[in-house]
């Protein structure tokens, strides 16, 4: 028996936002006015008018502009340098310093890009536009196939594709993105969220239930992605633990869709046992956060309603109804109406 729910309320995905950090070939960093790196001459004068001691503190401020080679180091020799000084040259050239920086980043889970792919990776993560978004999103992956972002892209790609109500591209760049990368926790939610979602669904009713299956698997990853989390480096503990708790609820909103989902694969009636854990996930998701999203109290609404809880039902759909705008806020009136009816209803008469 198919119960399918009258309407999609699409609610906004909760994307995990990722920190990316760009190599500096010349860092910046001074007491008072940033200042250039340091050619050979100036090390050399420096060492001799100043000292070494002199020098090793503005190489570690200003890093040197060239990279050390035997010749250089000849120089240096001369210039009365010692191995300290000739290490710390060396560690203050620009390769040396990009990757010092690199390891930095990656150790606090950022990713470090070249300038070209992180101006072009900005501008698709600011564009608006879901058919530009698509074609800035297609244009990066042809000039840099191997770019350590290229899962993040796919990402942005599949979101494009959500904005456009396009369910099966949705899952399609959403598990490209996985491909690449199977612990990317926004291609995890957004793919958890839009395969549950009717509009997938009806295109795979042949195989529905591995589809729905899919799903849960992609769930249960992105509640051990949130786990595996990292602070931003601005980010208070509070601000962070709120931000972990609106991704689980919206993992477990995802459930909760599953599992309404497959209470009504059954060809003989509803499924109990799917309804109830239907209840459970979304009674989580509106209860694990400050800011829980309307459509998922909708949605709490609707399992209490197909499970014959009159009562729990109408209390789902108020607080739709409170929390709710437009269309969420006019389907979910309509439906504490038609429940209010049912129950003024009299009862049947008992069998004999």
């Amino acid at each position: 028996m198919r119960i399918k729910s009258v309407i999609l309320l699409g609610p906004a995905l909760l994307l995990s936002s990722a920190l990316f950090a760009q190599a500096q070939a010349a860092p910046t960093m001074g007491p008072t006015v940033a200042q250039a790196p340091m050619d050979e001459k100036q090390v050399i004068t420096e060492l001799k008018k100043q000292g070494a001691d002199q020098l090793l503190k503005d190489l570690a401020t200003r890093g040197v502009a060239f990279e050390m080679d035997a010749d250089i180091e000849k120089n240096l020799r001369k210039a009365k340098a010692t191995d300290q000084v000739i290490q710390a040259v060396t560690s203050a050239g620009p390769k040396e310093r990009a990757a010092a920086a690199k390891a930095a980043a990656m150790a606090t889970g950022a990713v470090v890009l070249a300038p070209d792919e992180s101006t072009e990776f900005k501008a698709l993560q600011t564009e608006l536009d879901p058919d530009k978004g698509i074609a800035l999103a297609e244009a990066f992956v042809q000039k840099h196939p191997n770019s350590s972002v290229l899962s993040y892209v796919y990402a942005f790609e599949a979101n494009a594709y959500q904005t456009k109500g396009n369910a099966a591209k949705i899952v399609e760049y959403g598990e490209k993105s996985l491909e690449v990368k199977k612990d990317n926790l926004m291609s995890l939610m957004i793919v958890a969220y839009a395969i549950p979602t009717p509009q997938f669904i009806n295109l795979h009713q042949a195989d529905e239930e591995k589809q729905l299956s899919k799903a849960d698997g992609y769930c249960q990853d992105a509640l051990k992605a949130v786990d595996d989390l990292k602070k931003q480096a601005d980010e208070s503990d509070a601000d962070f633990a709120r931000r972990k708790a609106g991704y689980v609820s919206s993992i477990h909103a995802d459930l909760g869709m599953i599992h309404l989902d497959r209470a009504q694969l059954g060809l003989m009636g509803l499924d109990k046992d799917e309804l109830a854990k239907s209840e459970k996930e979304y009674g989580l998701a509106v209860s694990g956060t400050d800011r829980a999203d309307p459509t998922d109290y909708y949605r709490l609404g609707e399992a209490y309603r197909l499970d014959g809880k009159i009562d729990d039902a109408i209390a789902a759909f108020t607080k739709a109804s409170e929390l709710g705008q437009d269309a969420v806020k006019q389907y979910a009136l309509q439906q504490i109406d038609m429940l209010k009816k049912v129950k003024a209803q009299p009862a049947p008469p008992a069998k004999p």
